[in-house]
């Protein structure tokens, strides 16, 4: 076979963090609801159902890049292995499309692993789904674990049954935006959902023996709800036992509706300590459950608050007070860190040539920016959204 550099295959935007490594396979184009007001990524974007046989074709292409990559593997002398010879090759070179790198990734890493793109593909008839997953499996048998993101309210309205016919064909997780617990603060997001069907979402899921994951939102409540929020969301989070908890701290740049009510006066963000203090109270009211908490994403103030319920819970609580109780200055110094990437945890506090370089980066910022450090965090978290 010789090698071709044309071969692709649709992709959508995002995946999560914990995706990385897995190959990505677009199910639907985004969002079948798409009003949340925090969520800038689906906005003026229509939403469509892709078909079976526009999946299988993909899967099909997939298959002859991993064909393409063993050929040309043989070609550069690594034996049939994608290793670093075979990687440099084809991500130095501008002729490859995103998906071929995408798939030679995939292939370097060996987790095998695939996330299913984009926001909501629950909301494809159960038969139609399971038939992509039949050929994924069928054409690419040596996949690991399979992956999507799906809207509660959808996935409240199928059946364990059809559930479970999914996990069958080899759908292995659920990623479920929560966000929050509260139906007072779901109706000001527009999330569309209720905290019931949330909770109905997750149990269904979890009875048809699906991993499930829900991501929660600090934040998202501001300091009109904040309270609200956090009970609510452990309340919601306790009646599911999910597998995994996700911390996404809510960010409100310019481009999201959200700001609109922050102009408004009706939404006012959180500070960092007024989010530290909300996520204390959240992670103290979750009682009764074996979930894995994890931080990981940037956006996150503290990356440390993670950990298996219910024996780690006084460590994360714990991080959240090592916080809390800094001095003012030092929680600068820690945010300032945090926000440039350097710090995962107050414990990174310690390394004092680390902190002289932050503590000059400070003096910079104040001399070089009038409008405030504050505005210069805001702006530099942002970046990542």
């Amino acid at each position: 076979m010789s090698e071709n550099k044309n071969l692709d295959f649709e992709q959508g935007p995002i995946r999560p963090p914990n995706e990385a490594r897995s190959l990505l396979l677009r199910v639907t184009r985004n969002c079948s609801w798409n009003q949340c007001l925090f969520c800038p990524v689906y906005k003026g974007r229509t939403f469509s159902r892709r078909s079976v046989a526009e999946v299988q074709e993909d899967i099909r292409t997939i298959k002859k890049i991993i064909e393409d990559l063993k050929d040309l593997s043989w070609k550069t002398g690594s034996g049939g292995e994608i290793d670093d010879a075979v990687i440099a090759r084809v991500f130095q070179s501008a002729a490859y499309s995103q998906a071929y790198r995408n798939v030679a990734a995939w292939m370097y890493y060996r987790e095998f692993n695939v996330f299913l793109q984009d926001a909501n593909n629950l909301v494809l008839p159960t038969a139609e789904l399971k038939a992509m997953l039949d050929f994924l499996r069928q054409e690419v048998p040596w996949v690991n674990r399979i992956t999507t993101y799906a809207r509660a309210k959808t996935t409240a309205r199928k059946t364990v049954e059809e559930l479970q016919s999914l996990r069958l064909a080899g759908l292995d997780r659920v990623h479920l935006g929560l966000e929050s617990g509260s139906d007072r603060v779901l109706a000001l997001m527009k999330k569309g959902v209720t905290a019931a069907e949330h909770i109905e979402a997750g149990r269904k899921l979890k009875a048809a023996g699906l991993s499930v994951s829900e991501y929660i939102m600090p934040g998202l409540g501001g300091k009109e709800l904040w309270e609200d929020h956090a009970l609510e969301t452990a309340r919601v989070l306790n009646a599911i036992d999910p597998d995994y908890i996700r911390i996404r701290s809510l960010r409100v740049p310019d481009r999201i509706p959200l700001k609109a009510l922050v102009h408004e006066g009706t939404f006012t963000p959180l500070t960092d300590d007024e989010a530290a203090e909300e996520l204390r109270l959240l992670i103290d009211h979750l009682e009764g459950i074996n979930s894995t908490v994890t931080s990981d994403h940037i956006m996150n103030l503290l990356e440390d608050v993670s950990g298996k319920l219910p024996q780690d819970k006084g460590k994360m609580l714990a991080a959240i007070d090592a916080y809390r109780f800094l001095p003012p200055e030092e929680k600068l110094i820690y945010r300032f860190g945090r926000r440039g990437g350097a710090y995962r945890s107050v414990r990174d506090l310690e390394d004092q040539v680390l902190r002289k370089k932050i503590e000059r980066a400070i003096a910079e910022v104040r001399t070089q920016h009038p409008e405030g450090l504050e505005t210069f965090l805001n702006e530099l978290v942002d970046q990542y959204i």
